[in-house]
């Protein structure tokens, strides 16, 4: 059996307590005082996550961006050096989404492309062959063990890390900008998986624990992934395993706007126009429980006793205080109608909505 990866501040979570979890081959801390304490601050106040587990692949050259632009769906065209992007990479036989990808554009020719963390090698191959394929020159590399990455997060986020990084803490939203932390260099970027202001913090691992405490003492709460995925799941942000993965493309997720055809040829693109032309058979929609009842990834969707999907996420959303869920269903459900969900054997009536089911 594989031993799980560690981030370069596991000894500083459990001295905090953290209970931990697997998360893509890493050993990550899931939550400190709880799931729900620490939801609430991020919406309310600011949290910072340890979001090592995430790849980081730094791809450099004078045909960094032409790899890039072919191996990738969304058009760098349309921004520019010291912006971030979002992105898919499609199986190339069905359109699949591989991943949905940050790229931080670092400087002219490079960039911190940034998978989820199960897919760190899948970009790597892809990148690499079409660098092989196109004979790019560009260097691709996993620099994932030489750094941390902490997202800041919440209505206070910026305030609080202007006490300890000032230039950091001014960022624009999804702007990239070089990071100095007591002598080390890394880089900060406008992003963030949770709805809130934000942003992310590329430190390099021997600045990790240094860094990780001066955020806590300027009043951060630590806060772990279970957070993260109630926080993200009331936005109607995807994650990756759910809503985005084998058989799910773009179209389906409902992310249409990720992808520009008009760019030219890109991986993935006959097989995306052949569906386009065809049409979905299914498509993400958001679904508003009456109550608190709980629904979960598997569940059955159903109007009038047929099936008409099933839920890919759900959980109690504690600003709502009611169930909520993301959910595949056949395309001419329509939003407003009301279903049913199959929560262990009993109907729960739901509306379908499009998401967020919180506003920020």
């Amino acid at each position: 059996m594989t031993s799980l990866r560690l981030s370069p501040l596991d000894a500083e979570h459990r001295a905090l307590g953290a209970r931990t979890a697997e998360f893509g081959g890493w050993d990550m801390p899931l939550q400190y005082a709880g799931v729900l304490e620490e939801h609430r601050a991020c919406r309310e106040r600011a949290v910072v996550f340890d979001v090592s587990h995430l790849g980081s692949v730094r791809t450099r050259g004078p045909d960094a961006f032409d790899v890039l632009q072919w191996a990738l769906t969304n058009d760098l065209r349309r921004t520019s050096p010291g912006h971030a992007q979002y992105t898919h990479l499609l199986d190339p036989h069905d359109a699949h989404v591989v991943d949905d990808i940050i790229v931080w554009w670092l400087g002219a020719d490079d960039f911190m492309v940034m998978p989820n963390a199960s897919n760190t090698q899948p970009l790597l191959d892809a990148l690499r062959d079409a660098a092989r394929q196109r004979r790019d020159a560009c260097t691709i590399d996993d620099v994932t063990g030489e750094r941390v990455v902490l997202a800041v997060q919440g209505p206070k986020a910026r305030d609080l890390l202007a006490r300890v990084v000032p230039d950091a803490a001014a960022t624009p939203r999804f702007a990239v900008r070089p990071l100095e932390w007591q002598g080390t260099h890394g880089w900060v970027a406008g992003t963030g998986y949770t709805g809130e202001d934000g942003v992310e913090l590329h430190v390099p691992r021997e600045a990790a624990v240094s860094c990780w405490r001066a955020l806590l003492e300027v009043g951060l709460q630590p806060a772990g992934l279970a957070a993260r995925d109630t926080l993200r799941l009331e936005m109607g942000f995807p994650l990756h395993g759910h809503e985005l993965g084998a058989g799910i493309t773009p179209y389906q997720a409902g992310l249409s706007w990720v992808v520009r055809p008009d760019k030219g040829d890109f991986r993935g693109h006959d097989a995306l126009l052949r569906e386009q032309e065809s049409g979905v058979t299914r498509r993400l929609r958001g679904l508003l429980l009456d109550g608190r009842q709980v629904p979960r990834a598997g569940y059955a969707v159903r109007r009038d006793g047929e099936q008409l999907g099933e839920v890919t996420s759900g959980n109690f959303s504690p600003t709502l205080e009611r169930g909520i869920a993301l959910a595949f269903l056949r395309p001419d459900v329509s939003e407003g109608e009301v279903v049913d969900v199959d929560v262990r054997g009993r109907p729960a009536r739901a509306v379908v909505v499009k998401p967020p089911f919180v506003h920020r």
